[in-house]
């Protein structure tokens, strides 16, 4: 089970749920601040222990006057907990007052685009060496059916249900990463029916990213 840590409230900055970033276009940092300058990391599986040094780490960039900076790299992992991490940064995005940024390095995969995707694309930022992998959700499970017939119909609804939800889910995630981008969520969703890899400058082709750093 994870538990959140608690926290301090930001220092001064707007803590209430109608919080907004700063007023006009925001300048982003430095590529040298966004290369070596991050403020939270997420380096391997994405996983219940990442999950909590992510918190803690967002944490202390809300009790500073920071904004995010996230750096990226990952083969993929738990897709739950990716989603729970991507809801933490767009609570921060909203009730912060901070703007939040995210560079990726050498690989975005997997359960590591719905992080991504938490961010706008025009402060989504990749190494050149970068490649994405965008796919459905991958499941291995195997079902019993023993009994009445009325109980195994059942327990097959029940099971169908389960996956049109994780479609919607993953829908949704997909969603969020094409906006104001060049690129509809229904052409991501038909390419990620197969491994869908992309080069960093396949995203800026597909303003998918700001600009590639490096």
């Amino acid at each position: 089970m994870i538990h959140m840590p608690s926290y301090r409230p930001d220092n001064g900055r707007a803590t209430n749920h109608d919080a907004e970033p700063p007023d006009g276009p925001a300048q982003p940092p430095s590529d040298d601040k966004l290369l070596v300058g991050s403020n939270v990391q997420i380096n391997g599986m994405i996983n219940d222990d990442l999950f909590l040094t992510f918190m803690k780490q967002l944490g202390d960039v809300r009790a500073s006057n920071e904004d995010l900076i996230l750096e990226l790299m990952t083969q993929g992992g738990d897709a739950d907990t990716a989603r729970r991490i991507a809801l933490e940064i767009r609570v921060f995005k909203t009730r912060s007052g901070k703007n939040a940024y995210a560079i990726g390095k050498t690989a975005v995969m997997s359960a590591g685009i719905t992080i991504f995707s938490a961010f706008d694309c025009a402060n989504r930022f990749l190494t050149p060496d970068a490649t994405l992998l965008i796919h459905e959700r991958h499941i291995s499970r195997t079902i019993t059916l023993e009994g009445p017939i009325k109980s195994c119909m059942q327990i097959v609804r029940e099971e169908s249900s389960a996956l049109e939800t994780a479609e919607r889910v993953e829908r949704e995630d997909f969603e969020h990463f094409v906006k104001g981008s060049s690129m509809s969520a229904d052409d991501l969703f038909e390419r990620a029916k197969d491994n869908c890899y992309l080069t960093a400058q396949d995203a800026l082709d597909l303003r998918l990213i700001a600009r590639i750093i490096g």
